[in-house]
């Protein structure tokens, strides 16, 4: 099955990310988003298909000292946390 999920728009608004840093996020937010799909799979919402406006994703803990593929990884959980399968 191929699956693309194309996300138009990631607003970190108020975090802890300077333009050097965004990068480094964004390949995070990618690499994790991939694995928690291939290994927990969509919802069946989101294996329907079609546009979503926006989507609520879960929470995440902001670590102003943590490293910005740690927030990636989180962002990328989040967001799977409004997409995946629900088991």
């Amino acid at each position: 099955m191929k699956i693309t999920l194309n996300i138009e728009r990631l607003i970190l608004d108020g975090l802890p990310v300077s333009g050097d840093q965004a990068p480094s996020v964004r390949a995070a937010v990618e690499a994790e988003l991939a694995r928690l799909i291939a290994d927990g799979g969509l919802s069946r919402e989101a294996r329907s298909g079609g546009a979503v406006p926006a989507l609520r994703g879960g929470n995440i803990q902001v670590d102003k000292a943590g490293p910005p593929a740690g927030l990636g990884k989180q962002i990328a959980g989040a967001v799977y946390s409004g997409i995946g399968n629900k088991k």
